[in-house]
């Protein structure tokens, strides 16, 4: 049973396909799945209760996976682009870790209380890179890395109780707001940080084999990152690709336009070893 929740039930002129709730359940329904659609704003702590009381009443106290995933400040990052954080708005911090963060560590509150008790549980907060250096804007970056300790140290606490807590950088993803503002867009270096993105699902897909893994828990606490969990688990995206991992060196200068004609000459086994990657956010 999937519940995912969104502020939209249907969209402002009742269409229930247009990339609202009704619309994801149709979907997962279509393939054969469960779903019961929440609608819920992910700002307001009363109806954050509300979600989890309704899961702990409705699914008999189980939760098995919470996924922290809700945001709502890709169009306010995107406006201010290029800007200084002293030129931006106060109200950029709120916008950036209202939900994105803070909303994050109080689900994660509700859903260990449900999955402690049962000794089993995967909870999974959606980061990315710019927990490991500066990116888009210093919200965002500091969002991104209390994301990742968030999980680090959560790790610590639910280990014991047999419940694991990652957080999973995706790569560049392909987002139905990121489709629209790339067609719009003739930003060439924009452009080619998206090519050969992942799609929506495949994060999806890397969570599902990991909540499979018996070995779970060897990996609680730590950053994940969908490519490497990609090639672990053999997977392949929606339309059959393998996705490139940020760590490949050909990726890497595959995202400057000025580099990219290298790309096709190295092989995608060489790559930056972890100790190397970290370096990037070394504050030493």
């Amino acid at each position: 049973m999937i519940l995912p929740t969104g502020r939209k039930l249907v969209d402002s002129q009742g269409d229930p396909t247009a990339g609202t709730l009704k619309a994801t359940a149709s979907e997962v329904e279509s393939r054969g799945g469960k779903c019961i659609p929440v609608q819920c704003d992910h700002s307001k702590d009363e109806e954050i209760a509300a979600l989890f009381e309704k899961v702990k009443t409705e699914q008999n106290g189980r939760l098995d996976i919470l996924v922290n995933n809700a945001y709502a400040a890709v169009q306010a990052i995107s406006e201010y682009m290029g800007k200084p954080f002293w030129e931006q708005p106060l109200s950029m911090w709120d916008t950036v870790n209202n939900v994105g963060l803070r909303n994050h560590y109080m689900c994660t509150v509700y859903a260990a209380k449900m999955m402690v008790p049962r000794k089993s549980g995967l909870i999974v907060n959606i980061s990315s890179a710019g927990g490991l250096a500066y990116l888009f804007n210093v919200a965002y970056g500091i969002g991104k890395e209390a994301c990742d300790r968030m999980a680090a140290d959560c790790a610590v606490e639910l280990r014991k109780h047999n419940v694991a807590h990652v957080s999973i950088w995706p790569g560049p993803v392909i987002t139905e707001h990121v489709d629209d503002m790339l067609k719009a867009s003739q930003n060439a270096k924009q452009k080619q940080m998206f090519e050969g993105a992942e799609s929506v699902e495949f994060t999806g897909k890397c969570i599902v084999s990991l909540a499979k893994d018996p070995n779970l828990m060897s990996k609680s606490g730590r950053i994940l990152m969908t490519p490497e969990l990609g090639r672990e688990y053999n997977l392949v995206d929606v339309d059959g690709r393998v996705i490139d991992s940020m760590r490949q060196i050909n990726w890497l200068l595959g995202r400057n336009p000025s580099t990219a004609w290298v790309q096709r000459w190295l092989p995608n086994f060489i790559k930056m070893p972890f100790w190397m990657f970290a370096l990037k956010g070394s504050k030493f």
